[in-house]
């Protein structure tokens, strides 16, 4: 099972693919995560990353591509992976479709989790984590119970700097010109799977293993 799964911010790609993960031994592929790894390491990539970070640029798609192939290459990934967050554009997309086929692992599939972008700006710019129990509420969709509950404890709803309408909006936009693209590739390829990404975590969990059968 090699996947990636497609989606714009806040579309809960991200967990879907845990839970793919703890279910089916599949290794996620968090570029985040490697780059964490790979500078704390030291290795010859996170050393090259480190210093771009350290100049303000952007880590290039060849050393994150690289961390993959490293990643790749350890035993537990041999039942499969579930690749979160890239590829973000076009480019990364060709580049990673080559790098795969270079190792022997090309894609299964690409999942598409589908989301209203009217209720991805409600569901991110509406979090709140209350300041008592840690707990992360949406104050457009979250009981009001729980939001009273957490302000009768004393708490406050706090809000995340990066998560107000003007940050949002601009990274609902980039989505739509960067990575849109990429789901029109994976379309053309015959490899994307749309699931519905409304509803409770565990409905479109089921979908996406529905998807994952057909």
């Amino acid at each position: 099972m090699r996947i990636v799964f497609l989606g714009a911010p806040g579309s809960g790609k991200g967990t879907q693919a845990q839970r793919l993960m703890a279910q089916h031994g599949t290794v996620q592929l968090s570029t985040g995560d490697l780059l964490r790894e790979a500078v704390a390491a030291g290795t010859p990539l996170g050393l090259r990353a480190k210093a771009a970070m350290d100049a303000g640029e952007l880590v290039s798609d060849d050393i994150v591509l690289g961390m993959i192939r490293d990643r790749l290459r350890r035993d537990d990934a041999a039942p499969g992976f579930v690749l979160d967050g890239f590829p973000r554009n076009l480019a990364q997309a060709r580049a990673l479709e080559v790098m795969l086929a270079e190792i022997g692992c090309p894609l299964d599939t690409a999942v598409l989790i589908d989301v209203d972008l009217d209720n991805l700006q409600k569901r991110l710019t509406g979090r709140r984590t209350c300041s008592v129990t840690g707990k992360l509420l949406n104050i457009h969709f979250s009981p009001q119970a729980d939001l009273d509950a957490c302000l009768k404890a004393g708490g406050q709803l706090i809000q995340r700097v990066d998560d107000n309408e003007e940050t949002i909006g601009n990274r609902l936009k980039v989505y739509r010109a960067q990575t849109e693209p990429v789901v029109q590739y994976y379309r053309q390829a015959g490899l994307l799977h749309e699931v519905d990404g409304e509803g409770a975590v565990d409905e479109v969990y089921a979908r996406v293993t529905a998807t994952l059968r057909s």
